[in-house]
């Protein structure tokens, strides 16, 4: 009798684990319906607007008028958000949103070709994601990254929580010789990631630390960054000591990497599985041979062109992924799927919607809304603000170009120091970059393991919205009304 109770409950449930999901529960059908009847409707509204939209945004500015906020600027930020809202709710690839949004608002809305919506589509940044997620796909299924993370582990003799500290000072190292940020990240990133989910720790930390590190070093005297900040500001009327640039830069970013430790800790959060205070073993794990020599060999080869011949980093990564493949043709197609396109989408479509933002000068007139503010220490803090919101999405280099000069008149017309205002603003442009849609952030997700991405970018997106709440104050904090320097 218990028998013949039994098994019609257990074909029950087998039943029920062969239906679909939608199967299972009408409901979320009837969700998800809902859902695309709104969006749907959403976006036919918009498409009308677009179209409706020409004459009235198309009108010329009013001469003397104060800065203020057009339609046409409006508009594309309100889509803006729109699009952090689906990419947030629903697992939707936001670049691919930010293309589309990129033809609607260019196209209809600014009557713009083809050509000139593409006109700041990052083709380099394009080519160093896919140079260097080619390269190293390679590198991480015939072993060598393995090789590489049991060495950094031998390094610390175990102790895993110094592995992020590591890679800080070897990406500082880099950049403060004269190394390019992003092309730093894209050589560390995928030992560093890798290693991260070997030892368990938070991968999104390992990311913070190395991008922080790059940031340390990025504005020495003889980095690119540095030189160029200071010759904004000699050119401007403003001179900056160097020295102290780089000291502000490194001391800060030592500071946010300190207050992430802390934030994961507090949150549970800095180590991820089981063993939350297990160390990696340091045995050996062979001496490499075959590929992985030519793979060792390779990286330095790509260590040498790019730190020492200043060669784009991705065609660079592109070229001796090449010559790997060659030794190993049969799993070509395998390593062409190790490319992160998802992250390519992304940060292509981003960037090339922001760019249109610059385009119609939303960024420009924030920027001369902070300076009628009035009060100098208070438009020092707003305009750390916007440009850290904006290097956020936007190329940091374009961005510093542009705000640097908007100190002079503030500095002009006050008694704050140049060297801090200047140094709070380079910085507020910079450490922002650990977010997903710039080109540090994205070598961070692309260098994810691929069943993890998803969850790498979610949160990596939330530390950095969290950053840019709390960098650009704690620039501000440190080196404006301080006067320390």
């Amino acid at each position: 009798m218990t028998n013949t109770v039994q098994q019609p409950t257990s074909t029950v449930e087998e039943t029920r684990d062969q239906q679909s999901p939608d199967q299972r529960s009408p409901r979320p059908n009837r969700r998800r319906r809902i859902l695309l009847m709104a969006v749907v409707g959403i976006t036919l509204l918009g498409a009308l607007a677009l179209f409706l939209a020409g004459g009235v945004f198309n009108q010329a500015p009013t001469a003397g008028s104060e800065p203020s906020m057009t339609a046409v600027q409006i508009i594309p930020l309100i889509i803006l958000v729109v699009m952090f809202v689906v990419a947030t709710k629903w697992p939707l690839n936001i670049g691919v949103m930010g293309l589309v949004a990129s033809f609607g608002v260019g196209y209809f809305m600014l009557g713009m070709t083809d050509k000139e919506i593409l006109a700041d589509f990052p083709a380099n940044i394009v080519i160093t994601i896919i140079g260097v997620t080619y390269f190293f796909s390679m590198a991480q299924r015939n072993g060598t990254i393995d090789i590489i993370v049991q060495s950094c582990v031998r390094m610390v003799r175990g102790k895993t929580l110094l592995l992020p500290w590591v890679f800080f000072l070897m990406a500082a190292a880099l950049t403060s010789l004269g190394t390019f940020s992003p092309a730093a990240v894209a050589l560390l990133a995928p030992a560093a990631i890798g290693l991260a989910y070997e030892s368990r720790i938070h991968p999104v930390v390992m990311g913070a630390f190395l991008i922080n590190g790059a940031h340390a070093g990025g504005f020495s005297p003889l980095s690119v960054a540095g030189v160029l900040v200071h010759d904004i500001a000699v050119k401007n009327g403003f001179p900056i000591s160097q020295g102290a640039l780089f000291t502000a830069s490194f001391a800060i970013n030592l500071i946010l990497s300190v207050l992430t430790v802390v934030l994961f800790a507090l949150l549970g959060k800095l180590r991820e599985g089981d063993g939350q205070h297990a160390d990696l073993e340091t045995g050996s794990t062979g001496r490499p041979h075959g590929q992985q020599i030519l793979t060792l060999v390779l990286i330095v080869a790509m260590l040498v062109c790019a730190l020492g011949f200043h060669m784009p980093i991705g065609f660079v990564a592109l070229s001796a992924g090449l010559l790997l493949a060659f030794v190993n043709i049969k799993e070509h197609q395998t390593f062409i799927g190790g490319i992160s396109w998802s992250t390519v989408l992304l940060v292509a479509g981003m960037i090339t919607y922001v760019s249109l933002l610059q385009h119609v000068g939303v960024i420009d007139t924030l920027a001369e809304q902070a300076l009628a503010l009035g009060a100098p220490l208070l438009v020092a803090l707003v305009l750390c603000y916007v440009i850290g919101v904006g290097s956020a999405f936007a190329s940091s280099t374009a961005l510093l170009t542009a705000f640097i000069p908007l100190a002079g008149p503030l500095l002009a017309t006050s008694s704050l120091s140049a060297s801090g205002t200047v140094a709070a603003l380079a910085i507020a442009a910079t450490v922002v970059d650990v977010s997903p849609f710039s080109t540090d952030g994205a070598l961070v997700v692309a260098n994810a393991r691929e069943n993890d991405r998803q969850r790498v970018y979610k949160q990596l997106m939330m530390y950095a919205g969290g950053v840019v709440l709390v960098a650009p104050a704690l620039a501000w904090v440190l080196l404006v009304p301080t006067g320390i320097m």
